[in-house]
């Protein structure tokens, strides 16, 4: 083994004696952390504003959804306040005249009368007691509310009517009641008292009626019958309307 040179060996030591010399001096500069507590800096300017940047890519339409199911039907909400009036709106333009129109009915009052007498002929039907007294000839009848077979008028007109009754009386007594429903409403009586010449009896009434009301004359007592008629004098049953009720007449609305 080669010897080393006489002087590398205390060049070595030299070197490592500067080396631990360096590192003492090193350790010995380091100041606690604790020990360099500074005061804040100042705090720096705002940095200037950078230039924009280049737009980014557009992104890629999304697929579509799948439709959502339907929803309930929410309760109805509650009544708003009603809100204030407005102010009334100016008046408009008057309108152009329209065209004439067709002539309307005439309105007609209801009417309702009739005037019927006796016959030689109808003298000779049986007049007893409970029989309604046939005046079998029609003077005037246009309405028909008299029938001439059942001697009955039939009210078809509501209101208040006059009825009047004249009799000829001859060779007999007579008594005959005016009727209303089967009610009397008036009642009449002439004595015969052997006069050579025919007499007369008359008498009349206000009824009010309603549709379907019938008035008749009928005898009173079958003793008493001396109704009379010939061709130069008659018996008589008559009535009209005097005023209707119909509220819904075109004349007395």
């Amino acid at each position: 083994m080669a010897s080393l040179p006489p002087l590398l060996p205390s060049l070595l030591l030299f070197l490592l004696f500067l080396l631990i010399q360096v590192s003492t001096q090193l350790e010995d500069n380091k100041i606690p952390p604790s020990l360099c507590t500074g005061h804040p800096g100042i705090p720096g300017a705002p940095g200037g504003h950078g230039s924009p940047g280049q737009p980014g890519r557009d992104g890629r339409d999304g697929r579509d959804a799948a439709p959502g199911e339907k929803g309930e039907k929410g309760e109805r909400g509650e009544a708003g306040e009603t809100g204030a009036r407005g102010f009334t709106g100016d008046r408009g333009d008057r309108g152009e005249k329209g065209e004439r129109g067709p002539s309307g009915e005439c309105a007609v009052a209801p009417k309702s009368a009739f005037s019927v007498k006796l016959s030689q002929q109808g003298l000779t039907l049986p007049l007893s007691v409970g029989d309604a007294v046939r005046f079998d000839t029609a003077v005037i009848n246009e309405q028909a509310d008299y029938n001439t077979e059942t001697g009955r008028f039939t009210c078809k007109v509501p209101g208040v009517y006059y009825f009047a009754v004249h009799a000829t009386v001859y060779r007999a007594s007579l008594q005959f009641d005016l009727m209303k429903n089967g009610h009397a409403v008036a009642s009449y009586f002439q004595f015969y008292g052997n006069w050579p010449k025919p007499a007369s009896l008359s008498g009349g009434s206000m009824l009010h009626l309603v549709p379907g009301d019938q008035v008749w004359v009928q005898m009173a007592l079958s003793e008493y019958n001396g109704f009379y008629a010939s061709t130069k004098t008659d018996s008589t049953f008559s009535g009209f309307l005097v005023y209707s009720d119909w509220k819904n007449s075109a004349v007395f609305a």
